[in-house]
C-alpha cells in the first residue's frame, strides 16, 4: 500500500487580478449593485468575434507552511515543518503569473523575454553578452517578444510585478526573493514510532527566483527517446532560473543522485548560481533547471509510468564551510556543474 498525506497546511494573503472580460463589476463591502442581465447562447460565429481574449494575470503574495508531509509504504518517510516564504519569514510577494492558452504560432512571454524587450527599446546594453543572447533568443520575426507556441498549448509564465530600475540587471535578478525552511527529512516505522533515521535536518535556503515557465503541450502524438522509451508529446514542460544566495543544511545520512553517500556532514553559507566557468551565457548569473514530464512506456520492461526526460541542470555551487562532524575540513566549489541527457521512468512495484 502506498499513500501520501499532508497536514497543517496554511496559505494567506493571495491577491488576484483577472484581465479577461470586456465588462467589470466592482463590489464594495456594504454596497449592493443591482444587475440585470439577458443571457443568450453564442453560436460559433459569435464566439469567433469575441474580443478581450488576452489571458489571465494573477498577482500573488503568500506564505505556505506544512506541518508534516508523509509518504507511507511499509515504513514512513516524514518531512517535518516545511515553510515557503519571503526571506527572513516575510511575505513571498511581488510575483505575477500570466496564464494563456495559445493560438497557432502565438508568441507569449517566456524566459528572459522581458530582458529582450528592454534591450530592443535601448534600456539595456545590447552588447552585454547575456542581453544579446536574450535578444537573439526571444525577439521574434514579427517583432513580438517571447516564444512561439502551438494551438491549444497552456502557457504559465511566472515573473515579477515590479522589476525595479528597468536599466538594472541586478534589480531584475533580485525582484522575487524566497526562503525555504525544512526541519528534517527522516525515516520511521510504519506507525511513525522509533527508531527514526534522520537523513537531512536544519535546511534553510534563501535566494531569488528568476523567470519560471510551465507549459502543457497540446499534442496527440508520441515520440521515442534515445533509450527507446516511448513518451507522449502531451507533456508538462518546466524551465526555471533561480539562485541560492545563502543556505545551510545538515547531511546526516543519505544518497544524492546515486553519486554521493555521506553522513555527519554540515554545509553552511551555501550558494548556487551561474557566475563563472564556460557555461554562463544566457543565464544572467542564475542556475537553471528544465525538464519534461509525460506518460511513458519503458523500453526495458514495457511498464507504463511517469516519464521525466530531457532533464537539464546547470549551476556553480559554493560550499565555503564544509564540516565533517563538528570540524570544518575546508571549502568545496563546483564550477560548470551540469546534468544533461537524463531520463527517468517512475512507476510502482
Amino acid at each position: 500500500m502506498t499513500s501520501i498525506s499532508l497536514s497543517t497546511f496554511s496559505k494567506s494573503n493571495c491577491t488576484l487580478r483577472l484581465f479577461r472580460a470586456t465588462t467589470a463589476f466592482v463590489l464594495g463591502f456594504g454596497v449592493a449593485l443591482p444587475v440585470t442581465a439577458d443571457f443568450r447562447p453564442l453560436g460559433d460565429a459569435a464566439m469567433a468575434s469575441v474580443t478581450g481574449q488576452t489571458g489571465v494575470t494573477i498577482e500573488m503574495a503568500t506564505k505556505i507552511s506544512i506541518g508534516q508531509l508523509t509518504y507511507q509504504d511499509e515504513g514512513q518517510l516524514n518531512v517535518d515543518n516545511i515553510r515557503l516564504s519571503g526571506q527572513n519569514d516575510t511575505m513571498l510577494d511581488n510575483m505575477k503569473l500570466t496564464i494563456d492558452i495559445a493560438g497557432q504560432d502565438e508568441v507569449l512571454d517566456f524566459g528572459f523575454s522581458e530582458i529582450a524587450r528592454r534591450a530592443d527599446a535601448g534600456t539595456l546594453d545590447p552588447n552585454d553578452p547575456d542581453v544579446a543572447d536574450a535578444l537573439a533568443a526571444y525577439k521574434q520575426a514579427n517583432g513580438a517578444f517571447g516564444k512561439q507556441f502551438n494551438d491549444g498549448d497552456l502557457v504559465m509564465h511566472l515573473g515579477a510585478i515590479d522589476y525595479g530600475d528597468p536599466s538594472s540587471l541586478g534589480d531584475f535578478r533580485d525582484a522575487v526573493d524566497f526562503e525555504l525552511a525544512i526541519d528534517s527529512i527522516a525515516l520511521s516505522k510504519s506507525d511513525g514510532s522509533a527508531p527514526t533515521t534522520t537523513m537531512f535536518s536544519d535546511i534553510l535556503l534563501q535566494g531569488n527566483l528568476g523567470p519560471t515557465d510551465l507549459v502543457i503541450r497540446n499534442s496527440g502524438s508520441e515520440r521515442t527517446l534515445s533509450n527507446g522509451n516511448v513518451v507522449s508529446e502531451s507533456e508538462l514542460q518546466l524551465d526555471s532560473h533561480f539562485e541560492i544566495t545563502n543556505g545551510r543544511l545538515n547531511w546526516d545520512v543519505a544518497d544524492v543522485i546515486l553519486i554521493f553517500n555521506l553522513a555527519a556532514i554540515g554545509i553552511e553559507d551555501l550558494q548556487i548560481h551561474n557566475r563563472r566557468g564556460d557555461d554562463t551565457l544566457g543565464h544572467f548569473g542564475m542556475a537553471n533547471v528544465s525538464a519534461k514530464l509525460s506518460k511513458g512506456t519503458s523500453a526495458a520492461t514495457g511498464v507504463e509510468g511517469l516519464s521525466i526526460h530531457d532533464v537539464e541542470f546547470r549551476a556553480d555551487i559554493d560550499m565555503p564551510v564544509f564540516r565533517v562532524g563538528d570540524k570544518s575540513i575546508g571549502s568545496v566549489y563546483f564550477t560548470d556543474f551540469t546534468i544533461t541527457n537524463t531520463t527517468m521512468m517512475v512507476y510502482g512495484h
